[in-house]
């Protein structure tokens, strides 16, 4: 049966099985779930980035 109880045919059946690619996590608006842990390390990242441009910016004179 699909969704909202509707009993399919054959046909239906058939491209009901080649849409299940679509519910994958890697497809779509999902691949925060396939990479967990991203977010936070490109957060940190940047902040490293952001540090190390601030020192070169603010370096002590030599003189």
């Amino acid at each position: 049966m699909a969704a909202g109880g509707k009993v399919l045919n054959a046909t239906g059946e058939f491209f009901r099985r080649r849409d299940e690619w679509r519910r994958h996590p890697m497809v779509g608006n999902q691949l925060r779930h396939a990479t967990p842990g991203l977010g936070i390390a490109i957060v940190a990242f940047g902040y490293l980035i952001g540090e190390a441009a601030y020192n070169r910016l603010n370096r002590p004179s030599a003189h």
